[in-house]
C-alpha cells in the first residue's frame, strides 16, 4: 500500500519541485518503488527538470479522461517513475483538478511512495493535491513571508484532516532565522534542512537529480536524511567519508604529482 505525500509550500520559489524529485530519488536509492506526479497543472516543471519536457501522454490527458494514469507514467534514468504535466496552454481547457484523487488511485498497487508536487499557493490545484494525499510535507525557506505562507498551509491541512509530517527547510542560508524560532512559529518539527547549493543549478542543467550529479553535496545529504526520516529512520546520519589513499599517495597529491 503506497503512501501518498504532497509536497507543498503555499509560496512560489520555495523549491517544491526540486525537493519532490530529489526526495523521490533518495527513496528510490533506499529500495523503494516511487512515482512523482507533477500536479502543478498551470506551470508544470518536473518534466523540464528531468529532461522530458514533451511526452506523448501527460497528467493533463489523464485528467481529461483520455488515458489511464499508468499510460502517462515514464521511467526516468534515475529509476524513479514520473508523471509529467503538459506545457500546452490548450491542455488546461478540459481538465478537472478535483479528479486527481480518483485518477491516481491505481498507483497504490504498484508503489511504496507517491510524491505529489503541488502547485504554488492555495488555489484549486493545490487543494486537489492536498485532497489526493494522506500526508503533507511543508516546504519553506527561512524568510518571514515564506514562513507565514507555510503556516497558512499547515492550518489548511489541519482543517482538511491531513497529517502534516513536518517541515523541510529548503535553500537554507546562514545566518538565518533560528531553527527553534521557525518550529515555534509553525508548531511543527523541521525534519530536514537543505542548504542553499549552487550545485542544484548544475544538476538541473544536466537534467538530473543532484543525488546523481553531486551525491556528496550538502543538499544531497539533506535529501537522504529526509528520505530516511520517511522510512522510519529519523536519527540517520551520513557515514563519515574515509580517505583510503596510502601515505605515499597523499604526499604525491600534496606535491601535485600524479
Amino acid at each position: 500500500m503506497a503512501r501518498f505525500i504532497t509536497c507543498i509550500s503555499g509560496k512560489g520559489g520555495a523549491g517544491k519541485t526540486t525537493c519532490s524529485i530529489n526526495l523521490a530519488s533518495a527513496l528510490n536509492q533506499l529500495g523503494k518503488n516511487v512515482t512523482v506526479i507533477d500536479a502543478n497543472l498551470t506551470t508544470p516543471n518536473v518534466g523540464i527538470y528531468l529532461g522530458v519536457p514533451v511526452v506523448p501522454k501527460t497528467l493533463h490527458d489523464v485528467l481529461a479522461g483520455k488515458f489511464e494514469i499508468n499510460e502517462a507514467t515514464y521511467l526516468h534514468k534515475s529509476g524513479t517513475k514520473i508523471i509529467p504535466g503538459s506545457l500546452s496552454l490548450d491542455a488546461l481547457s478540459n481538465i478537472k483538478p478535483a479528479m486527481l484523487k480518483k485518477k491516481i488511485k491505481d498507483l497504490d498497487k504498484t508503489n511504496d511512495f507517491v510524491i505529489i508536487d503541488a502547485a504554488a499557493g492555495l488555489g484549486r490545484e493545490a487543494l486537489a493535491s492536498i485532497d489526493s494525499s494522506d500526508e503533507v510535507l511543508i516546504i519553506t525557506n527561512d524568510e518571514l513571508p515564506a514562513i507565514a505562507d507555510a503556516l497558512k498551509t499547515i492550518r489548511l491541512c489541519e482543517e482538511l484532516k491531513k497529517e502534516v509530517i513536518g517541515v523541510v527547510l529548503n535553500r537554507r542560508k546562514e545566518p538565518g532565522i533560528g531553527l527553534k524560532e521557525i518550529e515555534d512559529m509553525l508548531e511543527k518539527p523541521i525534519i530536514s534542512i537543505i542548504p542553499e547549493d549552487e550545485k542544484i543549478r548544475e544538476s538541473l542543467m544536466q537534467k538530473d537529480v543532484i543525488l546523481h550529479t553531486h551525491p556528496n553535496s550538502k543538499s544531497s545529504k539533506g535529501f537522504r536524511k529526509l528520505a530516511n526520516y520517511l522510512v522510519g529512520n529519523p536519527h540517520y546520519e551520513e557515514p563519515l567519508s574515509v580517505d583510503k589513499r596510502t601515505i605515499m599517495q597523499k604526499l604525491l597529491d600534496a606535491l601535485g604529482i600524479t
